[in-house]
């Protein structure tokens, strides 16, 4: 650890260059440099510079292949981005912490004792120490710290805020307490542990696993209790495209009854055939039963269940695509699984207010923007919030100036997908990732 003016002197001399622009990319580090230079400062502000600190990282995620598959015990593929959420942190010897998130209130909360608090249950304070309770749970060692945050992540945008939070705070724990010997897949599920048991959101394990551990990730969920991971070492970029992220800016009030409906209508269709999930009906036999399914549950579950089949296979195909250096044929399968979100699976726009379809539109402008220059598609849970495309980077202006058109100056965001998922920054100051 370093004291906070020994930090700074290492930033503006460019010894972190390197580390940071692996997590950020060249175009970025000037920004990104600026934004530790402050949350220095803004640590000093609020705790004092007299504590040698620590700097952390933690990417948000971006879901490419597998949608709505994870419920379903199939498989998906994520990606670590370039947004991120940071912290300067201290260690306490008390128990204590005491964390400060940049635009929040100051949050203080002993972590003698770990078990579940019921008020804090939806609160940030949940988390906390629900990611300390699963550090100790799987005899790891977890203690106090002080610590500024500040995250680019941005909350229902289908990046994982969250899941982000959940990592730094492992990081931090895994950093202060256990010689940063806790890998990024445990670390992943006590974040979900801790948002399951202790913050009560029922959330699957992708969006931990992905903030986690790092680039691109394919995630078998077969068996939830231990998924298998492999690991896609694969930047867009080399492949002449960019990834964009687009805020629609729909709302996503009153939309709980959608997403509920797809899981419990793929459940449904399992169902017919004894099953829990859909992972565990073979397509044949889901083909052969579809007037069972049809009566039992309705139309839209059947095309609901149709996609998870293909689409449990399609991740596991781009994934393959994108092992081989085939880019050409990861943006065909990637055509055919945004096909199937809007035709099949029905989670571009609900059918409550088909007078508002903001995800729709932004798809059809795609489209005609970029013809045969990339190709985008739903992001995430759908029905509101954001798009997702890979463009030619020859094509990128026009396609950021029509998205910026439709839905605002700076709706338009381009992220690399970054090799890491958490990371302290001193420890990788020392070594390649």
């Amino acid at each position: 650890m370093k004291q906070i003016d020994a930090w700074k002197k290492l930033i503006l001399a460019g010894e972190t260059d390197g580390v940071l622009t692996k997590l950020y990319t060249a175009e970025g580090i000037s920004a990104e440099k600026e934004r530790y230079l402050t949350a220095l400062d803004r640590f000093s502000e609020v705790f004092g510079a007299e504590e040698p600190v620590q700097l952390f990282s933690a990417s948000g995620r971006t879901e490419i292949g597998g949608n709505h598959t994870d419920h379903q015990h199939g498989n998906v593929l994520a990606a670590s981005i370039t947004t991120d959420a940071i912290a300067v942190a201290a260690k306490r010897e008390d128990g204590t912490v005491r964390l400060l998130s940049e635009g929040y209130p100051m949050i203080e909360l002993s972590l003698t004792d770990l078990e579940k608090v019921r008020e804090e249950e939806g609160k940030t304070d949940a988390l906390i120490r629900g990611v300390a309770a699963g550090f100790v749970n799987a005899g790891h060692n977890a203690g106090g710290f002080d610590a500024y945050v500040t995250s680019n992540v941005l909350g229902g945008s289908g990046l994982s805020s969250s899941a982000a939070f959940e990592t730094l705070i492992g990081n931090i724990l895994s950093g202060f307490y256990n010689d940063m010997a806790v890998d990024a897949v445990e670390i992943a599920k006590i974040g979900q542990y801790a948002e399951n048991v202790y913050f009560g959101k029922p959330c699957g394990l992708m969006d931990q696993m992905a903030c986690s551990v790092g680039a691109l990730c394919q995630i078998d969920f077969r068996n939830p209790a231990d998924p298998q991971v492999r690991r896609v070492d694969f930047d867009p970029r080399d492949a002449g495209y960019l990834l964009c992220i687009t805020d629609t800016k729909g709302s996503h009030a009153d939309l709980t009854p959608d997403y509920a409906a797809v899981p419990a209508e793929m459940k449904a269709a399992a169902a017919v055939f004894g099953k829990t999930v859909l992972r565990d009906v073979p397509k044949e036999e889901l083909l052969a039963g579809i007037n069972r399914i049809r009566e039992a549950c309705g139309d839209r579950a059947v095309l609901r269940a149709i996609h998870f089949v293909e689409e449990n296979e399609r991740a596991v195909a781009e994934a393959d695509a994108l092992s081989n250096g085939d880019f050409a044929a990861f943006l065909q399968i990637f055509r055919a699984s945004a096909k199937s979100s809007f035709c099949y699976l029905q989670n571009v726009y609900t059918n409550s207010d088909v007078a508002h379809q903001n995800v729709s539109i932004g798809l059809a402008v795609s489209e005609m923007v970029l013809v045969e220059d990339g190709a985008a598609r739903v992001h995430g849970g759908g029905f509101a919030g954001t798009i997702q495309a890979f463009v030619k980077t020859e094509a990128l202006e026009r396609y950021k100036e029509a998205m910026d058109a439709l839905f605002g100056e700076g709706s338009c965001r381009v992220m690399g997908i970054r090799p890491c998922g958490g990371v302290c920054i001193e420890s990788e100051m020392s070594h390649d990732f």
